[in-house]
């Protein structure tokens, strides 16, 4: 899932970088979010999985968070109709994608492949561990990002990973020296970590 202000198409491209085994028989999902005003940006209306106010607890669109999970949900369950085991879907996203996939997969009711979190950050971590599924408390999770990230501070996915470690998650944890965006080695990183979930 893309981040805050963009759309799919920011990751069609990534793929084709993977370097996974065609006998793996991946099928990727690139989904849009909403559009909407963002009251972080002076309201500007643009694609969001949720309002952003900042990034304190107290700033969090519970509602539009919520709303976004319950649409994850269902694209999940349409693809579990489609026939894919819910054990070979991993749930991904950049950003705010990021923040919604762990927030979504951590919460599923059936067993995910993995959760990957790519320079975003844990959306209301004081309900984790109330919420959390019991059928995901092992699952994959990997998380990356970038020391120079302007947009989304590095501690505050570092305090994601030890939020994540605290409530009893393994996190395959990576930094790279990078602003907010992906780069060549995390790309590297990310298809080996798929090629051994999904082999």
């Amino acid at each position: 899932m893309h981040g805050l202000g963009a759309d799919a198409r920011d990751f069609y491209g990534i793929p084709a970088e993977l370097g996974l085994p065609a006998d793996l028989h991946v099928r990727y999902v690139f989904p849009n979010a909403p559009r909407m005003p963002v009251t972080i940006n002076q309201g500007l209306i643009m694609p969001a999985w949720y309002d952003v106010a900042g990034f304190g607890a107290r700033d969090q669109d519970e509602r539009g968070i919520r709303r976004a999970a319950e649409w994850i949900d269902e694209l999940l369950a349409r693809e579990v109709e489609r026939g894919v085991p819910a054990n070979r879907i991993v749930l991904a996203g950049f950003s705010q994608g990021g923040a919604m996939a762990l927030f979504a997969g951590l919460r599923y009711p059936e067993a995910l492949a993995g959760v990957m979190c790519l320079s975003g950050y844990l959306l209301l971590p004081d309900v984790l561990e109330a919420e959390a599924s019991d059928a995901n408390r092992s699952v994959s999770i990997l998380q990356a990002h970038g020391t120079a990230d302007p947009m989304v501070p590095l501690a505050l996915g570092q305090a994601t990973r030890e939020r994540l470690e605290r409530a009893g998650y393994e996190v395959d944890y990576h930094e790279y020296p990078m602003p907010h965006t992906v780069c060549h080695e995390e790309v590297r990183d990310i298809g080996n970590w798929l090629a051994e979930l999904l082999d």
